[in-house]
């Protein structure tokens, strides 16, 4: 798995976590929805790093706790 996917997939379980939409998520983060479901699809092969912090302080998480997921074990080389 390459770490964009990684990336989608974590958002999406912490927004099943907190039992909240990408929309409520967006709103919350102060994040254009359109952000991140770019984030959630094949648009952004590079989700920014202060998207994920905003997304992390919206959840009320740190970026570490963010990280701190299996998902990210093993993610393929990005360098080709």
């Amino acid at each position: 798995m390459n770490t964009k996917k990684a990336v989608a997939i974590r958002i999406l379980q912490l927004c099943d976590e907190k039992q909240i939409t990408v929309n409520a998520l967006a709103n919350i983060a102060g994040l254009p929805p359109s952000t991140i479901y770019s984030m959630l699809n094949e648009k952004s092969q590079n989700p920014g790093v202060v998207s994920i912090k905003k997304i992390c302080d919206g959840l009320e998480i740190t970026i570490r706790e963010f990280f701190n997921h299996d998902i990210f074990d093993g993610l393929e080389q990005e360098i080709q």
